[in-house]
């Protein structure tokens, strides 16, 4: 079993992320990326997807061209988890610099 981050650790956490916030009325981290086009964009979400299957821990995400919207919150565990905060720091490793952006 997974144990949820408490209070102190989720602000520890999501201080060493960048661009990732927290999701209104969730327990939930989101951030929102931009690309040249979309095949940069669908590239991006296939390396994410990967990773993701390897993990075994799935992220929400909506695309639309050029744009990528994640969120991560784990399922099991209903909200925030060390498993959110790996996956967000594999994909910071892997998100291009100047495109990029938050909400």
């Amino acid at each position: 079993m997974i144990n949820r981050l408490t209070s102190e650790e989720r602000a520890t956490q999501l201080a060493d992320l960048r661009g990732w916030h927290a999701v209104a009325g969730r327990d939930a981290i989101q951030r929102h990326f931009h690309f040249a086009d979309f095949n940069e964009a669908f590239g991006f979400m296939t390396r994410v997807a990967i990773k993701a299957q390897e993990m075994d821990h799935h992220p929400e995400w909506f695309n639309v061209y050029n744009r990528v919207e994640i969120t991560l919150s784990t399922h099991e565990a209903d909200g925030l988890t060390k498993r959110d905060i790996d996956l967000a720091r594999f994909i910071d490793s892997i998100a291009p610099g100047p495109l990029t952006a938050s909400a």
